[in-house]
């Protein structure tokens, strides 16, 4: 679950957050994906601390949660966004979500963009010295190419477990980001999975074809697309957001949606015909 969406929206209520988390563990959900920029307003780690208090009043165990939460962006501003991928940057950054989130080392923790200001390289160095020092258990990259990949996976070696970037319907230019992850056996975490589209009837007007099979189907145009999703690769995570129950109870059934192979030709030849018109 894609957590962005509990906490960086218009009249943010930690109540439901609250709900909406607990109706993620209870449905199954055992990764929540976070940021020490999610706000609301500038950030300033509201997202984790919301996250951690939430699990925290969890009734039952949350030993098979994960969090995964990511670190070289800033919000200087509510709707400014900045990279700082210096070493001194991360290393602080990760310190303040260790403390935010209450725990000894961080499950797993991504770089979140590159910065063109500082060395791939370098900031990967940095990634490998917070492994090496027991800070963080498994290390990521978010908005990487295959180069970026590549590269990280020459520092960081088994340290390096995951990819995430952006991938939807209408968004598939990271599919070379995700076979090579296929390839060096890494979890690929498509981020924006709905394309930015929070309705079905929204997205059934964008992706026709994934309207129809929902309704053929008798579920929501959500579960078709991360349906459609899982069935593109082994590597593929899906990391929807959710600011309600019923929308991540929602997602999370998409788990035990299969499609058959005439419904993932028709969703592939829906998307052609979209682009192409």
């Amino acid at each position: 679950m894609g957590a962005m969406t509990l906490t960086q929206v218009p009249g943010y209520d930690e109540a439901r957050a609250i709900r909406t988390v607990h109706a993620a563990v209870d449905a199954g959900v055992t990764l929540f994906d976070t940021a020490d920029v999610y706000g609301p307003g500038a950030g300033a780690g509201v997202n984790e601390s919301m996250l951690a208090r939430a699990l925290a009043r969890y009734p039952g165990p949350t030993d098979q949660v994960i969090i995964s939460t990511k670190g070289g962006h800033l919000r200087p501003g509510d709707q400014t966004w900045e990279t700082d991928g210096r070493p001194e940057h991360l290393r602080r950054a990760c310190e303040a979500s260790l403390h935010r989130l209450g725990l000894d080392a961080l499950p797993l923790y991504l770089h979140h963009r590159p910065d063109p200001k500082i060395p791939y390289a370098e900031t990967m160095g940095a990634l490998h010295d917070l492994h090496a020092a027991g800070l963080i258990r498994r290390a990521g990259i978010s908005n990487a190419d295959t180069e970026q990949i590549r590269l990280a996976r020459t520092i960081l070696g088994e340290a390096l477990v995951a990819v995430e970037n952006e991938y939807s319907p209408g968004f598939r230019s990271s599919e070379p980001e995700m076979a090579l992850c296929e390839e060096l056996g890494l979890a690929f975490l498509s981020w924006g999975p709905f394309g930015g589209m929070r309705k079905a009837k929204e997205l059934g007007a964008k992706y026709g074809a994934f309207e129809a099979v929902a309704r053929e189907r008798g579920v929501s145009a959500h579960q078709v697309v991360l349906a459609w999703q899982l069935a593109k690769s082994p590597a593929i995570i899906p990391i929807p957001g959710a600011g309600r129950p019923e929308s991540v109870r929602d997602s999370a059934a998409a788990a035990g949606l299969s499609l058959d192979a005439e419904e993932l030709e028709r969703l592939e030849m829906g998307q052609e015909a979209e682009e192409g018109a």
